[in-house]
């Protein structure tokens, strides 16, 4: 039985970095380049992903972001992608890698922390 490779990558039709499961390779020269069919886990489209230009660099770094300029989080702020947050419930560091539009349109964040991982989290909500 094969082993199903999944990756994380832009999807076009979510436009957004999703999880993908990955297909059969599409190109042979390599002047078309590495390109791959893949499969989105969220939107359940198929499609064509240039290996070399749409996937996720491994593991966002997360060293030394505590001595660094680091914004509190806090549900009524909004954040950009690649700052630097602090949970302080959770006492832990985080960089926001991704921001989304939730099902009943509120936004939200996803942020991979030192300790606690990947997580998502409200943004911009009003009080």
């Amino acid at each position: 039985m094969a082993r199903i490779k999944n990756i994380e990558a832009f999807c076009s039709v979510c436009n957004g970095m999703r999880k993908m499961e990955l297909g059969g390779e599409v190109s042979t020269t390599e002047a078309e380049g590495h390109k791959r069919w893949a499969k989105c886990k969220k939107c359940k489209q198929t499609m064509i992903i240039d290996m070399t230009e749409d996937v996720k660099e491994s593991k966002v770094s997360l060293e030394g972001i505590e001595n660094g300029e680091c914004t509190t989080y806090s549900p009524t702020k909004s954040f950009n992608i690649g700052e630097s947050i602090y949970h302080e419930n959770w006492n832990d560091f985080g960089k926001v890698v991704s921001k989304e539009i939730t099902s009943n349109g509120q936004k939200a964040i996803a942020v991979e922390f030192q300790k606690s991982g990947f997580k998502k989290l409200i943004e911009s909500i009003n009080i």
